[in-house]
């Protein structure tokens, strides 16, 4: 499984990368991915709408199961990927380039509520 270091996790399974001026990508795990299998359906929470960190905020389905996506921290959704609940597959393919929405959070402290990538890894490979 890869856990790429400049990323931050959730318990969840999400990834999070800062791309610009307090914007952060977020997608499912390259561990969440195999888990699921084969993806064929993703439900982003919309644009503008407000996440709570833990809460479901979306869904991702794949042939064996659903899955619901849980917020990272509290933020507003700024952007949905398109190409991406187009082509759910593509999570499958990379899901570490493959992210699902983006946001926006207030919060400054995101860094030290989110997992590194070695605390990530140890929670999965304890799982």
């Amino acid at each position: 499984m890869q856990t790429p270091q400049s990323l931050l996790y959730s318990t969840q399974h999400l990834w999070a990368k800062p791309v610009a001026d307090g914007i952060w990508e977020a997608g499912i795990t390259d561990y969440a991915q195999d888990l699921l299998g084969d993806i064929v359906f993703v439900d982003a929470p919309a644009v503008g709408s407000t996440i709570t960190a833990g809460q479901p905020c979306g869904l991702v389905e794949s042939v064996k199961t659903g899955s619901d996506l849980h917020a990272l921290v509290d933020g507003e959704v700024t952007a949905v990927n398109q190409d991406v609940i187009n082509a759910p597959e593509q999570i499958n393919d990379n899901p570490y380039k493959a992210w699902i929405f983006k946001f926006k959070s207030g919060d400054a402290d995101i860094e030290n509520k989110l997992l590194s990538a070695e605390a990530y890894k140890t929670l999965t490979d304890n799982a």
